[in-house]
């Protein structure tokens, strides 16, 4: 892939996000918020039915597409915005567009506005992040 801006990265897709990953995650996060784990708070709190990930899982799953695309790079900045819940079985995408690409040293620094969507609902998080990359 050449990186040039407007350039639109392969997007990264979970078929179904997983509520035994909320289980397992939730120690590790330490977040025991029971909307992760337990449907009947989801229901009472009017938040519907099915348990709601980590906003923290959700930034990974962007983070993870833009490592696939930049294997050898870093992530130096990243910032973003929760416009929605994603929930148990939801099927998300992570997607970005190159916006600049600067050479700074031995690296090219790559710009990038990025989107995760869920497909029941499009955006659930936007953001931007800019990733170093060895010049090679």
């Amino acid at each position: 892939m050449k990186i040039e801006i407007g350039a639109e990265l392969p997007a990264y897709r979970i078929e179904s996000v997983s509520p035994e990953t909320m289980k397992v995650w939730a120690p590790i996060l330490r977040d025991p918020n029971p909307i992760h784990l337990d449907r009947e708070v989801v229901k009472a709190k009017g938040l519907g039915e099915r348990l709601i990930n980590q906003g923290p899982i959700n930034v990974a799953y962007v983070m993870d597409m833009l490592m696939r695309n930049f294997p050898q790079g870093r992530i130096v900045s990243m910032t973003n915005r929760f416009v929605d819940n994603v929930y148990e079985d939801d099927a998300v995408e992570a997607t970005a567009t190159v916006t600049g690409v600067e050479q700074a040293g031995d690296e090219t620094r790559v710009s990038c506005d990025f989107a995760l969507k869920a497909d029941e609902r499009s955006v659930v998080i936007s953001g931007t992040a800019v990733v170093a990359v060895p010049n090679t």
